[in-house]
């Protein structure tokens, strides 16, 4: 059976460099990823691409996204949203902007320009939140400020892929006037945000009647999640930003530790390793070496992107009247990329927006920051 010669062969590699990173206390998502590389075809070929593991890697970055916005809160927005704006404002905007003129800068597409801003612009809440909790700062206003400017970005970053998606003519699967499209869609969003935690608590109690032999809770949201992004599909939305959506929306009806759990062992422990190993497999990083143009451009956008990134969280952190040291730890906390850039690059690859080239190097800047991100979010946490 080659396919589940194929599916043991993800497993082991995934299970085998995640063990070897974690003895050397390097990010997870980075081992996942070149153990991809490592037994894909660009590394010892071990790998052939199958339907089925196309499949489970889809539903993996579903599911990446739903844990992203499932872990999501805005409750202390109201409170610190003064403070959040102006870092937001000038961690995004500006960043977009130095991606995108570097790339045209160096002869790439327009399309390929817009997508390299958006991967600068995001952020990672995954490298993000633990960073924050083994400094204890999670809980603080310098803590929530950062999480909540992330989550803005990656929104942010989401709604400028969707525009990217709806101009280019791939996914507008209804043919009506993008104006249109937008208020349908803003309609929709409303009502589910309403009436998807309305079922979810509906059947639950149901389910709670009875012992719960068969996972009905977790089947559930299963369910809802899947029907949700089929939905955003049927009028032509992405289904990470379906994805997304739903997390946020179920966040607070969410309560329950165990099936947090749950949902949490069930994504990270088989859907979403799946992803990052099969994102590897496509993944060639010899266009980079073999061309001494995108190695510059490379080493270039890498170096300049944190920079952008560093700066303008600093200078946000003053106008928000953070002092020196906080300012600075703003900086470098916004400086990883990860969930939404590996969604944006995937979902460009996907569509053939990017070519192998521009992939290479958006999978190279995610794994750059993905590496430096924790390191530089320790050190500043120290000064603190």
């Amino acid at each position: 059976m080659p396919e589940l010669l194929s599916f043991f062969t993800i497993i082991l590699a995934g299970l085998f460099f995640s063990h070897i990173f974690n003895r050397l206390h390097l990010p997870w998502v980075v081992a996942l990823i070149i153990a991809g590389i490592v037994i894909g075809p660009a590394g010892f070929n071990v790998y052939q691409p199958d339907p089925t593991f196309e499949l489970l890697g889809e539903i993996g970055l579903i599911f990446l996204m739903f844990m992203a916005g499932l872990e999501t809160r805005f409750t202390s927005f109201d409170e610190i949203k003064h403070d959040v704006l102006p870092i937001f404002l000038l961690n995004s905007i500006i960043p977009f902007v130095t991606g995108f003129s570097l790339s045209m800068y160096f002869g790439f597409e327009l399309i390929e320009s817009i997508l390299l801003g958006i991967i600068v612009t995001s952020a990672s809440i995954a490298v993000i939140v633990p960073s924050l909790e083994k400094a204890s700062l999670l809980k603080t206003k310098l803590g929530q400020s950062i999480i909540v400017t992330a989550i803005l970005e990656d929104i942010f970053s989401l709604v400028l892929l969707s525009i990217v998606l709806q101009f280019s003519g791939i996914v507008n699967a209804i043919s009506i006037p993008l104006p249109l499209f937008y208020l349908l869609l803003v309609a929709l969003f409303i009502s589910l945000k309403y009436l998807l935690p309305q079922i979810r608590d509906h059947l639950s109690w149901i389910h709670k009647r009875q012992k719960d032999a068969y996972e009905h809770e977790l089947r559930l949201v299963f369910v809802i999640l899947i029907g949700t992004v089929l939905l955003f599909e049927l009028i032509g939305l992405e289904a990470i930003i379906a994805g997304f959506f739903t997390g946020i929306t179920l966040s607070t009806s969410i309560k329950s530790e165990a099936l947090k759990n749950k949902l949490h062992a069930i994504s990270y422990g088989f859907f979403i390793p799946i992803f990052f190993v099969t994102i590897g497999t496509k993944t060639d990083l010899m266009p980079i070496f073999n061309d001494g143009t995108i190695l510059v451009l490379t080493i270039t956008i890498i170096t300049v992107s944190l920079f952008a990134k560093f700066i303008t969280g600093w200078v946000g952190g003053k106008l928000s009247n953070f002092s020196q040291k906080e300012s600075v730890f703003i900086g470098v906390a916004t400086t990883p990329h990860l969930s939404t850039a590996l969604a944006v690059a995937f979902t460009g690859h996907a569509f053939d927006l990017v070519d192998d080239r521009m992939f290479a190097l958006m999978i190279a800047l995610t794994l750059v920051s993905t590496l430096i991100g924790p390191l530089l979010i320790n050190y500043a946490a120290k000064k603190l």
